[in-house]
């Protein structure tokens, strides 16, 4: 029983790094030979995982063998766009100046309510309010709407914005980020002082403290409502501007 726990530990980790290896990216963005490799990958850990006469290295070793095989294609596919296109495909344009294409969709075996489908779920019900519709490599529908549909933005009234950087987390579930803080020109002892200014004496008893670009302080106890305190700290927004 313990080799059995044992080799599912060390295939697991196996799994877990080469998977890290590969990038962040979901399931539903993977290109169809990253997403070959995946199910591979999880079929050759599953094997000696279930039958223990198997040596572990049969299965690791394809499986790091396609790690290397994931690095090669990216890399080709990274220096070479004919290369790119044979490997992961083109997009495909389904609707271009309003008018869908049907030799494409037929091409993509995309039926009309497959279409219609998408574009519901990009909050899109109307199809006339569409301009141009792009199927990716990866699978997903991107949707540009005609120039009357598309929201307002300041630029269309031409008037100008504040900048809007990334808040910055300064306390999660009780433990301060020191980075954040450094980043953001504050001390510790200054948000001590903060959170007991607020009868908040213990840091466990926060859950997230966060700082933005304008030097609102949004503070979460983990018992009782959030509240939002105006530190007049916005020197990030300084930098940025």
């Amino acid at each position: 029983m313990l080799i059995v726990f044992s080799r599912a530990v060390i295939l697991f980790a196996v799994v877990v790094l080469v998977m890290r290896l590969m990038g962040k990216r979901q399931f539903s963005q993977l290109h169809p030979y990253e997403f070959v490799i995946s199910l591979m990958i999880a079929e050759l850990a599953s094997v000696p995982m279930e039958d223990k006469e198997i040596p572990l290295l049969n299965g690791i070793i394809p499986i790091f063998t396609l790690l290397a095989l994931h690095v090669i294609l990216s890399f080709i596919t990274l220096k070479s766009q004919t290369a790119r296109a044979i490997i992961c495909g083109t997009p495909s344009i389904l609707i271009e100046n309003g008018k869908i294409i049907e030799k494409e969709l037929r091409h993509q075996r995309y039926n009309v309510n497959d279409l219609l489908e998408q574009l519901r779920a990009k909050n899109i019900p109307n199809i006339a309010d569409v301009e141009y519709a792009i199927l990716e490599t990866t699978g997903d529908l991107t949707v540009i709407p005609r120039s009357q549909k598309r929201p307002l933005t300041p630029d269309d009234v031409q008037r100008p914005t504040k900048y809007e950087g990334l808040p910055l987390d300064l306390v999660i579930d009780g433990n301060i980020n020191k980075k954040n803080l450094d980043k953001a020109n504050l001390s510790e002892r200054w948000l001590r002082n903060i959170l007991r200014e607020n009868n908040i004496a213990d840091l466990k008893q926060v859950l997230l403290v966060s700082l933005d670009t304008t030097g609102q302080l949004y503070i979460q106890p983990k018992s009782g409502p959030p509240y939002i305190l105006e530190t007049g700290n916005d020197s990030r927004k300084d930098d940025h501007s």
